[in-house]
């Protein structure tokens, strides 16, 4: 990637976790990244790399005084979607029945970010950059290729999400795609959304970060050799074929060796 997301656009994920070093090792053998804890006045936030391009950023959780929180906070990624003006976006988000958990923060001259919920009850990320643009590169092996909204309410996240940022919702024309909803930034899919009927009880409302990898097979084998949990095995589908994992702290993600659409005969 190279320049600024298009407004509404996935542009960064971040992970927020007990052991920060133990999640490095995780993820950096498991996706070819490189990562080491961060200097003490970023609070040791880890900006992971791959080919020397900026792929994730993982933190440890801790409250903003550097105190371990208690209870400790789930273990989850972060999407953050591109804005332009950080400051009316979360006016619009609070108009839409949205919540601000957090910020506006300046993040020294890389940006300004704030996390937010959904009116129901997502929670996700979003970044005004200033020198940092977000996700360096995408769509390759180890890389983020795909962010996904499973929610109770897809019309009120349709609504929710095009009233607070340049973003349109449309079912997926794909064959086989079973209605699935695409999230749409200047005309491309960027994202999309399905509704949470068909996962298990008591999953919650989320975002979730898709990685490109060349086999998910072999990287699902090598997640679980490194303790990762397996919730869903994989499988083929319209889009490829993937499979949805939780690291060994509980941070879900999915994975996924993605097809190119067929040209319409």
């Amino acid at each position: 990637m190279n320049g600024p997301y298009k407004p509404g656009t996935p542009c960064w994920i971040d992970l927020m976790v007990p052991d920060q070093q133990a999640a490095l090792d995780f993820y950096c053998d498991l996706f070819g990244w490189q990562g080491e804890v961060g200097p003490a006045e970023q609070g040791g936030y880890s900006v992971c790399t791959l080919k020397g391009k900026p792929v994730a950023g993982i933190m440890r959780a801790m409250n903003p005084d550097g105190t371990v929180p208690d209870p400790l906070p789930p273990t989850v990624w972060t999407t953050y979607l591109s804005t332009d003006s950080i400051d009316s976006t979360l006016k619009s988000v609070t108009d839409a029945g949205g919540t601000v958990m957090m910020g506006p923060v300046d993040v020294m001259d890389l940006g300004r970010m704030a996390v937010v919920a959904d009116p129901a009850g997502a929670v996700f990320g979003l970044w005004e950059p200033g020198t940092f643009d977000g996700a360096g590169i995408v769509n390759e092996h180890g890389a983020l290729i795909w962010n996904e909204l499973t929610t109770s309410d897809l019309k009120g996240a349709a609504a929710f999400y095009s009233a607070i940022l340049p973003v349109t919702t449309a079912v997926s024309g794909e064959p086989g795609s079973d209605g699935y909803v695409e999230f749409k930034a200047g005309g491309r899919a960027v994202g999309g959304m399905m509704d949470m009927s068909k996962l298990p009880p008591g999953v919650p409302p989320h975002w979730q970060p898709y990685f490109h990898v060349d086999s998910v097979d072999d990287v699902q084998a090598a997640a679980v050799r490194a303790g990762a949990t397996v919730l869903a095995p994989a499988f083929d589908m319209v889009a490829g074929r993937m499979a949805v994992l939780a690291d060994p702290q509980g941070g879900a993600f999915s994975i996924i060796t993605a097809t190119a659409p067929e040209d319409p005969a």
